[in-house]
């Protein structure tokens, strides 16, 4: 049995207000939260995530505010993302409204977190977020990607694909695995990532990164994603949520 193919648009969210750059630079306001996310709920997506990219280092309270009436607007799960750093971080934002919370950067300095959320919450309710790239320079790993930090700006030195596969040992219930090279650059998705994830994992896998084009959906499902992510095609209106389940209707695919 087929399992639907979800389409979900991506909210960066930064001081309360969506933004979306290139490689995480150069960000764009590109509106209210709250509105986008009841617009996307309307268009017919399957589920949103929240990534808070300043949540390293600026205000929570912004986050859990948002969330809670975000919450409020939308019946479509939503995920949220961005400096989770505990337990309790996570109750909190279930709480707030979230049904789901992504976990980067804390998880590679403690990878033992993942495992505590999985057997507090479930692993229906861990995301693992992984943001990697191609390796440059002297960074060498067995599967040429390595994981960064910082939306992107640092790299870890690890393998993305190895930290994937662990990851799934550790309890996470998804993998939202996004391009930095390709993010934002609406080139397509990165499609030997994807396939390269999807060969170690068995848990379901949300591509993410590269979205521009109707026609770059089908290769990511084809590659092993069980979900497809965008964010500025869908904030600027280059393409419209229900353009993109036609297009994969037509390739085949069966959408929710």
């Amino acid at each position: 049995m087929s399992i639907a193919v979800r389409v979900i648009p991506c909210l960066d969210v930064d001081a309360g207000r969506v933004v979306k750059g290139v490689n995480f630079r150069e960000l764009r306001d590109a509106g209210d939260p709250v509105e986008l996310a009841a617009t996307y709920d309307r268009e017919g997506a399957d589920e949103l995530v929240f990534l808070d990219i300043t949540a390293s280092s600026g205000d929570r309270e912004t986050t859990y505010d948002v969330v809670r009436r975000t919450a409020e607007q939308v019946f479509i799960p939503l995920t949220v993302g961005g400096g989770v750093r505990s337990v309790d971080d996570v109750d909190r934002l279930l709480r707030a409204g979230a049904d789901k919370v992504g976990v980067n950067t804390a998880g590679i300095a403690r990878p033992e977190l993942l495992g505590e959320i999985s057997q507090r919450f479930g692993s229906q309710v861990l995301v693992l977020s992984v943001d990697a790239r191609r390796v440059t320079g002297a960074t060498v790993t067995s599967s040429g990607y390595e994981v960064t930090t910082h939306g992107g700006r640092e790299g870890t030195g690890m393998d993305a694909v190895e930290w994937a596969a662990r990851g799934e040992q550790l309890g996470v219930g998804e993998i939202l695995l996004n391009s930095m090279d390709a993010d934002g650059t609406t080139a397509g998705f990165d499609i030997e990532m994807i396939e390269a994830v999807r060969d170690v994992v068995s848990v379901p896998v949300i591509a993410s990164g590269g979205a521009g084009r109707v026609e770059d959906f089908g290769p990511a499902v084809a590659a092993g994603a069980d979900a497809v992510l965008a964010a500025s095609v869908f904030h600027f209106g280059t393409l419209r949520i229900g353009e993109v389940k036609d297009a994969l209707l037509s390739e085949g695919y069966e959408v929710r």
